[in-house]
C-alpha cells in the first residue's frame, strides 16, 4: 500500500456517476469526491477534504488546498491558518453558520522532509482537474458572494492566473453575475515576521471579509 493511503475495505464507498453527483446533496458530493482520481494528488494524500458548511450559506470562502492538519482530519480550515480565519471572521461579525468553506484543490500536495510534510503549491493541471468539484459545490450552495483566498483559488475561479495585488479591492463578477472578492490566504499572515506589518495585513484581511459580507444583501 502506498504511504499515506488508507486500505480499501468492504465498506468502501462506490463511485457515483456525474448525473448522480449533479442531482445530489453535499453529502453525496463528498461521497463522490472521496473516490476522486482526476489527478495524481490522491496517490499520496491521506484522504480528500471536501467543503464544509450549510447548503444555504450566503458566503462561500474558497481557499487553496488542504494543509497537513486538514489532510489528517478530513475537514477544511482546522489547522493554524483555519483557526486564524475563524478568529478574524468572528471579529468581522460574520456568522460562521452562514459561511461555506472549501478549497480549490481537495487533496493535500506536499513534499516529505523527514517526519514533516511541507506544503507544495498545486500546478495549473491539478487546479483545473479539481475545478469540476468546486463547480458542483457552487451549484449546490449557490452563495450570494464568493471570497477567493490566495492565487490558487483565483486561478480556479477565473480560469486563468492572476496576482492577488492586481485584483484585491475590486468586486469581480463571475459568469452568471456572482460577485467575488479577492484577498490573501490567512496562512500568509502567519508567515509575516514583523509584528507591525502583520497587524496591518490582518486589518486589511478583516476589511476584505467585511466587504464580502456586505455584498450578501446587495
Amino acid at each position: 500500500m502506498r504511504p499515506g493511503r488508507r486500505a480499501a475495505g468492504p465498506g468502501r464507498r462506490r463511485r457515483m456517476s456525474t448525473a448522480e453527483v449533479e442531482a445530489g446533496s453535499l453529502a453525496e458530493l463528498a461521497q463522490a469526491e472521496a473516490a476522486c482520481t482526476r489527478c495524481p494528488l490522491y496517490l499520496h494524500a491521506t484522504q480528500v477534504v471536501p467543503g464544509e458548511g450549510h447548503r444555504q450559506a450566503r458566503m462561500m470562502v474558497v481557499g487553496e488546498q488542504p494543509g497537513d492538519k486538514e489532510d489528517l482530519a478530513g475537514r477544511p480550515f482546522v489547522g493554524p491558518a483555519g483557526q486564524l480565519f475563524d478568529q478574524i471572521l468572528a471579529e468581522a461579525g460574520i456568522p460562521r453558520g452562514q459561511v461555506f468553506v472549501t478549497n480549490a484543490v481537495k487533496h493535500f500536495k506536499f513534499a516529505p522532509r523527514g517526519k514533516r510534510r511541507l506544503h507544495r503549491r498545486p500546478n495549473a493541471g491539478e487546479i483545473d482537474r479539481c475545478k469540476w468539484w468546486l463547480g458542483q459545490e457552487l451549484k449546490l450552495v449557490a452563495p450570494a458572494v464568493l471570497v477567493a483566498m490566495g492565487a490558487t483559488a483565483v486561478r480556479s475561479l477565473l480560469g486563468r492566473p492572476a496576482t492577488i495585488s492586481s485584483l484585491r479591492g475590486e468586486i469581480r463578477r463571475l459568469e452568471g453575475g456572482m460577485p467575488m472578492i479577492v484577498t490573501i490566504h490567512p496562512s500568509w499572515l502567519l508567515r509575516i515576521r514583523d509584528a507591525a506589518e502583520r497587524e496591518t495585513e490582518r486589518r486589511r484581511f478583516l476589511a476584505d471579509l467585511k466587504r464580502g459580507w456586505g455584498l450578501v444583501g446587495g
